[in-house]
């Protein structure tokens, strides 16, 4: 910065400085050669003034070249210049640079313009190259008279070399003084440049710290001249930019965390077709890297019904919507909106909603509703048909009422256990069964449970036995453990033959949790049913199920209460070994 800017202040001046020489210089010739010429012209008028009263007394004949030749050698010392007289006819008499020998060898004058002049009784001046003496000479001749009458004419010549010598000395000066001129002007530049580079310097350097992302460098200039301001304008400038930064960079962070944070893939996809904006939803639901950005969305994205989607938008212009089927080691369903992106003809914002869980609900709510139809149809249709033939039977064959009145209780009370599911599993799904856990002690539980059914496992010779260590407790709502117990003891009982067995036990597994297994010794569950055992209305034999009474809702509510103490469920079994259901609780 600093040398060039001296450069600029030394060649500046130097342009000056020439410019102002070159035109002193033309000035000064043209006046000084227009002033000397004057002065000679003046000073030849005098001399030949004197010339002109000296040879008018001459006694001489005009004749006679001796006489008027040794004349003008006499008077050229006085006047300084050389001297001729002519006579009226043009003839040369006398010439101080001419021989006497070879005065009558000199043409004739008359013809000379300040001859001629002279004749005519005026003072004649001319400039030109003189033929004799081989220089340029400016003449002044002038007439003079004997006894009043004209006699002939003197002149005058100097050489216009004085002129140049004058002019030369001059631009000698002129010289010396350019160079003068100049070394004051490289002293000059170098003090500007000194100067000016140092009030510069700051503004140059705080210019790059901005330039570099530097935007908290001030200048903050004292002075008053253009450096200060435009130090006051490049702060103005860095905290005008800051502010603005620091707007588009909170915008950009907050639409970041926006996109971030959101449930819903975001996808923005230019004109050209290009991906320009995704959010890590999508990336995720499509495995996609940190070069997607601005592939071309057919490459990184070969998903059919999202291309014909972007096809449909770009053809008709609007919104349009659609569902996406995501295939993968996680298989998805997806919404997909696309609409036009406002201040970017052709672009098109795309936002995948996830609506697998919502469809796996539906098709649950529509399972669900079959399957209580099913499972309601079976027992009404029995109290039915019970209640039309007892009607009918009442007056031919009483002894058969009782009969059909046992159908009627036994359906009608399967009924209620079924509804009486249906509202537990529904206040479990609404957050309505409200759960109080406190420390319980497992055998006290395990014990009172046992107790429910020692009757009904006695009429089928069951033997029921309890392994629970007096000093595990766990953190559990007492009421939603005794129906967790008793629903799978229950179906223990149920499905074992006679002269099985049922055990409860206890144990702490190794992540500190309390694990509670109800084993039976009946024959047990086939593997590819053990995935869905726990689903609503999943039965591993219908027909059996519904001979024992069973609604297909009592493990799912197991599952339901189990998970909102903090546990998990599971089972294991194999076929004739028997099944083992486990769940786990916080210890307290």
């Amino acid at each position: 910065m600093r040398l060039a800017l001296r450069g600029t202040l030394f060649v500046a001046s130097l342009c000056l400085s020439l410019v102002v020489l070159l035109a002193i210089d033309l000035a000064l010739t043209s006046w000084l050669e227009r002033d000397l010429g004057d002065r000679m012209r003046a000073d030849l008028r005098v001399r030949v003034a004197l010339l002109a009263e000296r040879a008018s007394v001459m006694a001489a004949p005009m004749d006679e070249v001796a006489a008027w030749d040794a004349l003008a050698d006499r008077l050229e010392p006085y006047v300084g210049g050389r001297v001729t007289i002519v006579t009226r006819g043009g003839k040369v008499v006398g010439d101080s640079e001419v021989e006497v020998a070879r005065i009558d060898q000199l043409e004739n004058h008359a013809a000379r313009p300040e001859v001629k002049a002279a004749m005519l009784g005026t003072v004649g001046e001319d400039d030109r190259l003189s033929a004799t003496v081989h220089m340029r000479l400016r003449y002044v001749a002038a007439p003079f008279y004997r006894d009043g009458n004209p006699a002939g004419v003197v002149r005058v010549a100097l050489p216009l070399t004085e002129v140049k010598e004058a002019v030369s000395r001059m631009h000698r000066i002129l010289l010396l003084a350019t160079l003068l001129a100049l070394v004051v002007a490289v002293l000059l530049s170098s003090f500007a440049a000194a100067w000016a580079s140092r009030a510069v310097r700051p503004l140059v350097q705080a210019a790059r710290r901005m330039a570099a992302g530097d935007l908290e460098t001030r200048v903050r200039p004292t002075g008053r001249d253009e450096f200060a301001g435009l130090g006051r304008v490049l702060d103005q400038l860095a905290e005008s930019l800051s502010r603005t930064l620091g707007e588009l960079r909170r915008e950009r962070d907050l639409l970041g965390r926006v996109l971030d944070g959101m449930v819903e893939g975001v996808l923005v996809v230019d004109a050209q077709g290009r991906v320009a904006l995704l959010n890590p939803v999508v990336r995720e639901l499509w495995l996609l890297g940190a070069d997607a950005v601005g592939q071309p969305v057919d490459r990184v994205l070969p998903q059919p019904g999202l291309l014909e989607l972007l096809e449909k938008a770009s053809r008709d212009g609007g919104a349009v919507s659609g569902e996406l089927e995501v295939g993968g080691l996680k298989p998805r369903k997806l919404m997909a909106r696309l609409l036009p992106l406002s201040g970017e003809p052709g672009a098109r914002l795309c936002v995948f909603v996830d609506v697998t869980d919502l469809r796996r609900l539906e098709a649950m709510r529509r399972d669900f509703v079959a399957n209580v139809s099913h499972e309601l149809r079976t027992p009404v249709a029995a109290v039915r048909g019970a209640a039309e033939t007892m009607r009918d039977a009442a007056a031919r064959d009483p002894e058969a009422v009782p009969i059909f009145m046992d159908i009627i209780e036994r359906n009608a009370e399967r009924m209620h256990r079924l509804v009486e599911d249906l509202l537990d599993l529904s206040r479990i799904d609404a957050r309505e069964y409200r759960l109080n856990p406190v420390p319980v002690t497992l055998s006290e539980a395990g014990e009172q449970a046992l107790a429910l059914f020692r009757e009904r496992a006695g009429r089928k010779g069951i033997t029921l036995r309890a392994e629970l260590p007096p000093e595990l407790r766990v953190l559990a709502d007492p009421r939603a453990l005794e129906q967790v117990l008793t629903n799978l003891l229950e179906n223990a009982i149920k499905y074992c033959p006679d002269g099985a067995s049922v055990r409860v036990r206890g144990e702490r597994a190794n992540d500190g949790t309390v694990r509670v297994l109800v084993m039976d010794s009946g024959p047990g569950i086939e593997p590819r049913h053990l995935a869905r055992l726990f689903e609503r209305f999943y039965r591993v034999d219908e027909g059996r199920a519904r001979d024992v009474g069973g609604t297909g809702l009592g493990l799912s509510i197991v599952k339901n209460l189990v998970e909102a103490m903090g546990g998990h469920v599971g089972v294991e079994s194999r076929p004739g070994q028997g099944a083992t259901f486990r769940f786990t609780l916080p210890p307290a």
